[in-house]
This record gives structure tokens, C-alpha cells and sequence, in this order.
């Protein structure tokens, strides 16, 4: 069987979890759900970074200690994956002695005896924010650009790795696509990045950072949080015993992370694969940031969007729905709570909700609520519509266009109102002929939106074949209308 291995990046507990990252989870979950419906053996992983000198910091601010602070922060995380109907295989966390970090000690020995880690004192500029140092280009007005904060100058002692011995080999892989970037534009943003890349920072002195994994053979030191947390991806395949499931499924078919870690997944963690004379991931897919009515989400203004109450507001496929149709996959994109409204009225209630109800109801009472599907019944421009969608969304999804396949699915189903529209089966002069053929068009049109959809919107999917009796494993020919709550009542 094909393997199928997708990755989120892994949220950073300093904070609770926000709708950026829910869109990213949801994301993964229309991939990992897809290749499943391919029959691929796929594994979903996501996690928690746990480590850093902001985790220690904001759990000090808070009272608590690290462990304390980081075990509520992953409960919560934990908790939306469950809310977001996630089908994740695993759930990783950095704090993980038995299973990261004997995986994370194991590649710094392999590259420390490779003999790409050296010891060196050290001045720059350090975000706490990005737990990086910064050099002055970096900056925008002696500010981090991103986090708009002052670094703090830094002098200590640290081990060094020798990123810039790998960062040719690492620019031929991206550009022939071997390490294959999406979109086109972030792999021109890397190619820049590659040509400044220097030696990077691969630990702290326990003074600066006590939280995190003790440098091997070294206790004043702790590993650096991105040399940490990059590993994760092979700690939860069991690397560390050299486990059947890294050789299953390692290297990872898609890592699908923000753009603002780009640097660390594509230039960084290539580096140490590479040193650790490990294989590289085969894609990186970069998605954008939620803004807000416009702006930038942030804690400072308030705008940042808390997932859990959309859920309890909305639902859960009315959100999902909405990141993933108003969202570009490649971009950035605007959150409203008006726009929201307008999708789920518009799209959700009247057009696919009012879809399903009058299928339904035709049936109910053109055929007595069963109608035995026989195809010489099918409409043949419907069937070129059938066939059509179905090559479109998928296209979309290969190419991580996931608003653009929905967009597909919606004007099927538009095309199916219009169709029912024109066919009038409810006229009083109708043939029985006409009736069958229009209703047996709309049910094999709704059999196959119910499957598009199902990466999408998991529970919708299942309510639409639901309605006439079906399920994803339904293999005969009956559709038998089945009485369920309305999918989408209008918001008021």
C-alpha cells in the first residue's frame, strides 16, 4: 500500500491556540483525509513545542512552572484537534522524555560526530519571540519585524552548527524540486535566505535557557528550541530505536507549515537531515496569515480569534468551511464574523442545505421517499458535470489550492439547483419518465458532492448520504430518503 505522511508544524505552548493554527490543522486534515480516500496508509501528525526561554517566561508571569504552564497549554491544544473533527494518527509534545527526546539527543550525537558542531562565544540580536538570533538586515527600523520588538543584545558562549556546509547542496535539491516548495513564490524567498545563510546557534547556556533538553556531554548548555523541536517529525516515527514506522513512513510527504517558519523547515532542518545523513522531506507546503478585518491578528489590539468559541457558535463545518473556502491556501486571507454569516447563509443553508431538503422531499413524494438508481437515467450533460467536478477538485487539492476546490464543488451545486430549476419535476403535466430522470440526476449529483466533500466537512458529508440512506461504503443502487434535521438553518 502507497504511504501517505503529513505533518503540521508544531504549536508553540506560550499561549492558547488561536484561529491561524486552527486553520492550519484543518488544512492537514482535507490532506490526510484525501490520500485516505485514495487508499493510501497515511499518518497525520501534529504536536506542542514545549521548550524555549518565552515558555519559562510566560509560565513565571503566570505563577506556574514550566511543566505546569505547558500541560495546560497542550490539554487545550489537544482538545482542538478533537473539536475540529482532526483525524490525527499522533500528537507529539517536546516534553516527551520517552519518545522525542531520546531522538533529539541521537541527532546531535550523529552530527556532533560528523563533525558539523563547534563551540564558539557569540554577540548578536535575540527575538525571544522567534527564540532566534536576528542579524541587523533582518531588522525593519531595529525592530523584529514580525513580533515588532527590540532584540536583546546577547553574548554567551554556544555550539554552533555548520549551516552553511549544507546550503548549496540544499539550494539544488529546491531547485530541482527534489525538496519541492509550495507556492512558487516561498521557493524564491528560500533561494534568498539560502544565499545569507550562516552557521546557526544549536544551544544555550543553562543561564538563558534551563527549559529544554541538556546538551549530551555538555550540562551547561541546553539544546536550542529549533534544533529541539525540528525533530519531531521522526521522534513520533520512533526514530530513537530505529522503529518500524520511520522506515514505513519517513521521509514525510508533506510538511505543511506558517510562513513565517519557512527558514527553520526549509533551510535548517534540511541541514541537519542532511548531516545526520537522513533523507529529506519531499514537499513543504506554506500557507499565509488570518488577518482580521484587515489587520494583522494580534494580542496587542485584540482581534485575535479564539477557535473554541466560533466552534460553539457556529459549528464545527461552518468554521472549517470558512477558513478553507475564504482563506487562499497560499495566502493570506481576511477573517469577518459578517463574512462568515454571509458563507454559511449563502453557501451552507441556501445552496447546499436548500439542495439537499428538496432532493429529499421530490422523492418523498414523486416516488414514494425510494428511488432505485439505474444510470440510463442520468442526464449526459449532468454526467460530464459529474465527471468534470470530480477532476477539478482533485487537481485543486494535489495542487493545495483547497479554496479553489471547494469553489469547484459549490458551482456543482449550483449547477444542480439550476438544473432542477429548469427540469420543474414537480410540475402537474410532467411525464413519470422526467421525473425519474431529474431525480435520479440530482441524487447522483448530491452521492458524489457528499463524497467531494467529505475531506472538507467531514460531518456535512456524512449527513448528505445520510439523507437518502447511503454511506461512504455504499455499494448498491438504492437511495432511500431518511428523515434528518435540516443540515444549515439560517443564522438570523
Amino acid at each position: 500500500m502507497e504511504k501517505f505522511y503529513i505533518t503540521t508544524s508544531i504549536a508553540y505552548t506560550n499561549a492558547s491556540p488561536h484561529g491561524g493554527y486552527a486553520l492550519e490543522l484543518i488544512q492537514a486534515d482535507v490532506l490526510a483525509r484525501y490520500n485516505r480516500s485514495l487508499g493510501k496508509d497515511v499518518f497525520f501528525l501534529t504536536g506542542t513545542d514545549e521548550h524555549g526561554t518565552k515558555i519559562a517566561k510566560t509560565a513565571a508571569e503566570k505563577g506556574k512552572d514550566p511543566k505546569e504552564f505547558t500541560e495546560l497549554i497542550f490539554q487545550e491544544y489537544r482538545r482542538l484537534a478533537a473539536e475540529l473533527n482532526i483525524s490525527n494518527d499522533d500528537f507529539i509534545r517536546t516534553t516527551d522524555q520517552i519518545r522525542h527526546w531520546p531522538t533529539a539527543v541521537k541527532i546531535w550525537n550523529l552530527i556532533f560526530k560528523k563533525g558539523d558542531i563547534y563551540k564558539k562565544k557569540y554577540r548578536g540580536l535575540y527575538c525571544v519571540g522567534h527564540e532566534l538570533f536576528l542579524k541587523k538586515s533582518d531588522l525593519k527600523d531595529g525592530l523584529c519585524p514580525l513580533h515588532q520588538t527590540l532584540p536583546k543584545k546577547v553574548e554567551e558562549e554556544n555550539w554552533f552548527f555548520k549551516l552553511s556546509k549544507y546550503k548549496n547542496e540544499i539550494r539544488k535539491k529546491i531547485k530541482t524540486d527534489e525538496l519541492k516548495i509550495v507556492p512558487e513564490i516561498r521557493k524564491q524567498e528560500i533561494f534568498n535566505l539560502i544565499d545569507d545563510a550562516e552557521d546557526v546557534s544549536f544551544s544555550r547556556p543553562v543561564e538563558s535557557l534551563a527549559w529544554g533538553i541538556p546538551v549530551p556531554n555538555d550540562p551547561s548548555q541546553t539544546l536550542y528550541v529549533w534544533m529541539d523541536a525540528l525533530t519531531n517529525y521522526i521522534s513520533a516515527l520512533d526514530y530513537a530505536n530505529d522503529g518500524e514506522k520511520f522506515h514505513k513512513f519517513w521521509p514525510a510527504d508533506v510538511h505543511l507549515i506558517g510562513k513565517d517558519i519557512l527558514r527553520f523547515h526549509a533551510l535548517i532542518w534540511p541541514a541537519i537531515l542532511l548531516s545526520a545523513g537522513l533523507e529529506l522531506p519531499k514537499a513543504i507546503y506554506v500557507h499565509g496569515f488570518i488577518t482580521v478585518d484587515g489587520q494583522k491578528m494580534s494580542k496587542t489590539i485584540g482581534n485575535v480569534i479564539d477557535p473554541f468559541k466560533l466552534i460553539e457558535k457556529y459549528g464545527v463545518d461552518p468554521v472549517r468551511y470558512f477558513l478553507l473556502r475564504e482563506i487562499p491556501s497560499h495566502e493570506d486571507g481576511d477573517f469577518s464574523y459578517q463574512k462568515l454569516e454571509e458563507r454559511h447563509n449563502g453557501d451552507l443553508a441556501n445552496n447546499l442545505g436548500n439542495l439537499v431538503s428538496r432532493v429529499a422531499k421530490l422523492i418523498e413524494t414523486k416516488l414514494n421517499g425510494e428511488l432505485i438508481f439505474d444510470d440510463k437515467f442520468l442526464d449526459k450533460e449532468a454526467t460530464v458535470k459529474i465527471d468534470e467536478a470530480s477532476k477539478k477538485v482533485n487537481e485543486a487539492i494535489e495542487e493545495f489550492k483547497l479554496h479553489e476546490a471547494l469553489a469547484r464543488i459549490w458551482e456543482f451545486l449550483t449547477f444542480a439547483n439550476v438544473y432542477i430549476d429548469e427540469h420543474k419535476p414537480w410540475a402537474s403535466d410532467v411525464q413519470p419518465e422526467h421525473i425519474l430522470k431529474t431525480l435520479t440526476t440530482s441524487v447522483k449529483i448530491l452521492d458524489t458532492a457528499g463524497r467531494l466533500l467529505e475531506p472538507f466537512l467531514p460531518e456535512t458529508s456524512q449527513k448528505i448520504l445520510a439523507a437518502f440512506g447511503r454511506s461512504k461504503e455504499s455499494k448498491d443502487n438504492v437511495f432511500r430518503v431518511i428523515k434528518i434535521e435540516p443540515l444549515f438553518p439560517r443564522l438570523k
